[in-house]
């Protein structure tokens, strides 16, 4: 079945002639009709909008897509009632790259509504479930696409990252996730969560794909003045077969108690691994990493209740229509009804959060002291990265947990992203690979960060790390 393959993989295929694109989108069909019933990774099931173009560099290989990321006339809800049947009227800058490259576009990926969320439970459609235990969840919120990648019903995907959304996703799904340097990735097209953290990024079946997938999307864009103009590497031509001469730090503040002994024999075998093949390690401090839990729920929740301030029910999408509609005595009425009805708990719960961390009298005890510890958490990464390539960690403290578990304890769920929130507040690039499972079959995810714009580190990294071990190739069994 070709959905197996990786998209390098089919394009030596296409080329080889021994694989055609509507023979990949027939085994994908094939493989979305008997699995997304049990897993709902998505969202919007497939629909071919756009004639992909032929001998290209992505030659027709399809590719899911979040649904926060607009798709000319394609649904873009993410996942929310507030934006049910709103269809996006321009592609984002992502989606035209792929399409100049001849990618298909293919599908929307279900995801926790508005990207709040570390479950893929948030959602107005439902939850997504983890292809390797469907009582447990896949992670969030770009749940959808790393399942979808998990299961062969995707051949790769894109998410978007605030905290963590596509590598916590992916390392609780046994998949490659990579975050880009804030600023590598053009947000235009991605609707915003909080747009000082967001990125979008790849979610693919091995560290090849990831790469080649960034050579796509990468690159200065005017329609986004966050998005830098500095120029970019082919990423493919980034992987060694050894380590020498590479130095990766180990931050103490990432082994401490409420990692799960599993994971951390995994990430610490890992290391050997990375050893045999040539690189150094040395402990470190990242003094500041205790408050970025913090610090990221008071930035990404006022960052949030300011995006989602236009989701008013005036210009497209739900509104209430109980109240009336645009009589002045009852605009305020129809707006607080709209919004009630159509905004979810999670939602209504950032948008009050972030509302109260930016009210008057609250400012700079809240917002401007996050703004300032963000820096610190910043400067912490730039001293380390003076002397070392990357530094390394487990990607989530646990494995995947179970559907409900944690869904009304929301601290506890936010916890989730410990490791994961850093590389948004300090704007640099990460990467998680699979790296084993627990003795229950669940996977667990490494994690690699690296300086601003040198993603090349942690791909040389990650490949070779990738290319001596397993697990990528590991597939889950969901009995069909």
């Amino acid at each position: 079945m070709l959905n197996t393959k990786t998209a390098h993989e089919l394009l030596d295929l296409i080329k080889a002639g021994k694989a055609s694109r509507d023979k990949i989108l027939s085994d994908l069909k094939s493989r979305i009709d008997k699995v997304e019933p049990k897993v709902k990774a998505y969202a919007h099931l497939p629909k071919e909008t756009d004639s992909a173009k032929q001998d290209s560099l992505l030659n027709g290989i399809p590719i899911a897509i979040k649904d926060n990321i607009c798709t000319k006339g394609q649904f873009a809800t993410c996942a929310s009632r507030i934006l049910e049947n709103f269809s996006a009227p321009y592609d984002a800058t992502v989606i035209k790259k792929l399409k100049e490259k001849g990618a298909l576009i293919f599908g929307k990926t279900n995801m926790d509504e508005f990207a709040f969320g570390s479950s893929c439970e948030t959602s107005c459609y439902g939850p997504t479930r983890n292809p390797w235990d469907l009582e447990r969840v896949p992670g969030g919120s770009s749940g959808g696409s790393a399942a979808a990648v998990a299961a062969d019903e995707a051949i790769w995907a894109l998410g978007s990252d605030t905290g963590g959304s596509i590598r916590q996703p992916a390392a609780l799904c046994a998949v490659v996730g990579l975050k880009p340097t804030y600023g590598r990735v053009s947000r235009y097209g991605l609707i915003a969560f909080a747009s000082s953290l967001d990125q979008i990024g790849p979610i693919t079946k091995d560290v090849h794909d990831a790469a080649l997938l960034l050579n796509v999307i990468s690159g200065h864009d005017e329609k986004d003045s966050t998005c830098a103009d500095i120029p970019t590497v082919d990423y493919t031509s980034c992987f060694t077969k050894d380590l020498k001469g590479v130095k990766i730090a180990i931050p103490k503040e990432y082994f401490i108690k409420g990692l799960d002994k599993e994971v951390e024999d995994s990430v610490k075998q890992a290391k050997a691994v990375l050893e045999k093949l040539g690189a150094t390690f040395k402990e470190v401090s990242l003094p500041h990493t205790k408050y970025a839990v913090s610090v990221y729920y008071i930035i990404a929740t006022a960052e949030a209740s300011s995006n989602l301030a236009r989701f008013d029910g005036v210009q497209y999408g739900f509104r209430d229509k109980s109240s009336g509609s645009d009589e002045s005595g009852q605009l305020i009425s129809m707006y607080k009804q709209t919004r009630g009805k159509g905004f979810g708990l999670e939602a209504k719960r950032r948008i009050i959060l972030g509302t109260y961390v930016l009210s008057s009298g609250y400012y700079d005890a809240y917002y401007l002291r996050a703004l300032k510890v963000r820096t610190l958490i910043k400067n912490d990464f730039d001293k380390v990265f003076k002397d070392f390539d990357c530094v390394l960690t487990p990607t989530s403290p646990t494995a995947a947990f179970k559907v409900g578990e944690r869904l009304e304890n929301p601290l506890s769920m936010y916890l989730s992203d410990i490791y994961t929130i850093s590389a948004n507040l300090a704007g640099i690039p990460a990467i998680s690979i699979p790296c084993g499972f627990t003795k229950n079959k669940l996977p667990i995810g490494l994690q690699l960060l690296s300086a601003p714009f040198k993603e090349e580190n942690l791909f040389r990294s990650a490949y070779a790390f990738e290319q001596n071990t397993p697990w990528h190739k590991m597939k889950p069994d969901l009995n069909i």
